[in-house]
C-alpha cells in the first residue's frame, strides 16, 4: 500500500462547537502529513472506508466519560448546542462494523479548566471501547481544555490540538512504514 492510498479520519462530537474547533485543528495537523477528513459523527458510516488507516476519534468529557443520552440532553439545556443530541461517539463507536483489521486508531476528548484534575476522561473511554472492538491505539489518548462547558476553547488548546495532530500523522507513518533494520546493522 503506498502513502497516496492512505488517509485519516477525524470523528467528533461537539456540543457547543469547542470540540468541533479541536477536531479541526487537529484534522490541521494532520494534513501535514497524510490527507485527512474531517466528519461530525452523525454524519459518519459505521464501515469505514477501505483507504481509512487512521481513525481519530474526539469529543467532550462528560460525567467522568463519553457523553450519553442523558448528559446529551442535560449539555441541551445549559445553552446553545450545534450539535444533535441523538447521536454521539459512544453509539457510534458500538455501532461500528469494518476497519479494524487495517485501522490504528488515537483519540482525545474536551474537558473543562477548572477540573483538570478529575478522574475521568472521554478520550480514555473512547480509547478503550475502541480496543474492545478490536482496533490498536497509535498514541496515549489526549486532552484539550475549555474555559466553561460552552468554551471557549484558547487559541493555545487549538495550536496544540494541531501540534498532536501532525504527531499522530508521523506516528502513523512510523505504523505504515516500519523502518528496516541493515543486516550489517542489527548486530549480525
Amino acid at each position: 500500500m503506498s502513502e497516496n492510498d492512505v488517509r485519516a479520519l477525524v470523528v467528533y462530537e461537539s456540543m457547543f462547537g469547542n470540540t468541533e474547533r479541536v477536531a479541526a485543528a487537529v484534522r490541521d495537523g494532520l494534513e501535514r502529513v497524510v490527507d485527512t477528513e474531517l466528519i461530525r459523527v452523525d454524519r459518519c458510516p459505521a464501515d469505514l472506508p477501505a483507504d481509512v488507516r487512521l481513525l481519530v476519534v474526539g469529543g467532550p468529557t462528560h460525567a467522568l466519560s463519553m457523553s450519553r443520552a442523558s448528559t446529551r440532553a442535560d449539555a441541551t439545556s445549559q445553552g446553545d448546542v450545534v450539535m444533535p443530541a441523538a447521536t454521539g461517539i459512544r453509539e457510534w463507536i458500538e455501532a461500528l462494523e469494518a476497519g479494524k483489521e487495517r485501522t490504528v486508531v488515537a483519540t482525545f476528548d474536551t474537558r473543562i479548566t477548572k477540573v483538570r484534575r478529575l478522574p475521568g476522561s472521554a478520550a480514555k473511554a473512547a480509547a478503550k471501547a475502541l480496543r474492545k472492538q478490536g482496533f490498536k491505539a497509535i498514541t496515549d489518548p489526549s486532552s484539550f481544555y475549555v474555559d466553561e462547558s460552552v468554551g471557549p476553547v484558547s487559541d493555545a488548546e487549538l495550536a496544540r490540538a494541531r501540534e498532536w495532530g501532525e504527531l499522530v500523522g508521523h506516528e502513523l507513518q512510523r505504523f505504515i512504514n516500519p523502518i528496516r533494520r541493515h543486516p550489517l546493522r542489527s548486530g549480525r
